[in-house]
């Protein structure tokens, strides 16, 4: 490879809560552990190189004043959806920015609903449309992801007519790839979710910031492109953030073709003052959309793959009981530890914190919806990956005292 997957990055010090934070209270890693960051997602690789230059040969020039999104920032986001994803007619005037993916939500949203208005959302569901969506005054109805007889999981469609009839819906958040189960939609099922929406007037807020991170064998199928009432109902939400470790740089952008949606979507990010775009971080897109970009992304995608298709194989050969979903995008898995719990009369909150003692600092999945559950990051360098693996064989899952 090109690219440095492999080296161990040490990022204690670097503004870093993945590294220098335990989410896990009340436990400490024992002595003898180093901390391996399994748990808020964001990446343990170098982005590519790229960004830094482009950063930096921007602050050579010792001004920063008012700017405006250059026609290179319009260029990279166009060119970018039409080389990756197959995306056509996208316009400068289709793209918007927005601090984050989450601030777009409820902009969106505040156009869509009032507040007390019921959002269908799918469960397990990420913690952040939770938080963000209940903040603002709005209610959660949650349809149920199921999964088949693979394991994959599934949308369940009859559920979701009945829940947006039943609760009175106009809105929908729209995860794709589904965070924290790793699905990857297939074109027919985001079809016949769209033709649900349609059918009862549901606007939809995709959100598809992981659709840079799809595993060998799969394809995003952006939401918009589906059928021509698709793009105009949906509101698209991107970032280079997930894709590149951007995340404290901050920095997303929305595409509405609906030239209405659009302009009441511009108002109500106009509203506070503060939706506005950094100017290093519009040259970090840049510098991320350039043709190392897509070469780097690649790269990526196959270490991801190969990270998964390790931790799939390990959990279902040596941790009896944890059952789990193979991700076919993102690199979280998204464990369900209640057999598990229940054959070794343990709690989940036991059991997590015997893996942050080990130094596998992992994350609660409860908030996300599942009762009994852990998520996982996977971004790191496969030896950290297997060096996890290792130490939840012999000290948490299959010790003989566990926990």
């Amino acid at each position: 490879m090109k690219y440095d997957f492999t080296s161990i990055m040490d990022r204690h010090g670097k503004d870093s809560i993945a590294v220098d934070n335990i989410p896990i209270p009340g436990v400490e890693v024992k002595e003898g552990f180093d901390k391996i960051p399994m748990w808020v997602a964001d990446m343990n690789f170098p982005t590519v190189p790229t960004i830094p230059e482009t950063i930096i040969e921007r602050t050579k020039h010792p001004a920063f004043g008012y700017f405006r999104p250059t026609d290179e920032y319009y260029d990279s986001i166009i060119k970018w959806h039409e080389t990756r994803n197959g995306v056509t007619g996208l316009t400068k005037e289709c793209v918007g920015y927005e601090n984050g993916v989450l601030g777009g939500v409820i902009s969106a949203l505040n156009v869509f609903c009032s507040k007390g208005d019921n959002v269908l959302l799918h469960s397990p569901t990420y913690i952040g449309f939770t938080g963000c969506i209940t903040n603002n005054g709005y209610h959660i109805v949650h349809s149920l992801l199921k999964r088949d007889e693979q394991g994959i999981w599934r949308m369940d469609f009859e559920d979701m007519e009945k829940k947006i009839v039943e609760n009175k819906i106009h809105a929908t958040i729209f995860c794709s790839p589904h965070n924290p189960c790793g699905r990857v939609w297939e074109k027919w099922e985001v079809e016949k979710a769209m033709e649900i929406y349609k059918k009862h007037d549901v606007y939809v807020i995709s959100d598809e910031i992981w659709s840079d991170l799809i595993l060998d064998g799969y394809r995003h199928v952006p939401t918009q492109s589906v059928s021509e009432d698709a793009r105009q109902r949906t509101v698209a939400i991107y970032a280079p953030s997930k894709t590149f470790n951007l995340a404290g740089l901050v920095g997303s952008y929305r595409i509405v073709y609906n030239k209405w949606i659009r302009e009441r979507i511009e108002k109500e990010t106009s509203l506070s003052h503060y939706n506005s775009m950094n100017v290093l971080s519009m040259h970090a897109l840049i510098g991320a959309y350039k043709p190392e970009g897509y070469k780097w992304v690649d790269e990526l995608c196959q270490v991801l793959t190969e990270n998964v298709d390790y931790a799939y194989d390990y959990i279902t050969r040596h941790f009896e009981g944890v059952a789990v979903s193979k991700p076919q995008g993102t690199y979280m898995l998204y464990l369900d530890c209640t057999k598990w719990c229940e054959a070794h009369g343990k709690t989940i909150d036991e059991l997590q914190k015997a893996g942050v003692a080990v130094g596998v600092i992992w994350q609660d999945g409860r908030p996300f919806h599942g009762p009994n559950s852990i998520r996982m990051n996977l971004a790191l360098p496969l030896s950290r990956v297997q060096e996890a693996f290792d130490r939840l064989d012999k000290y948490v899952f299959n010790a003989c005292d566990p926990l």
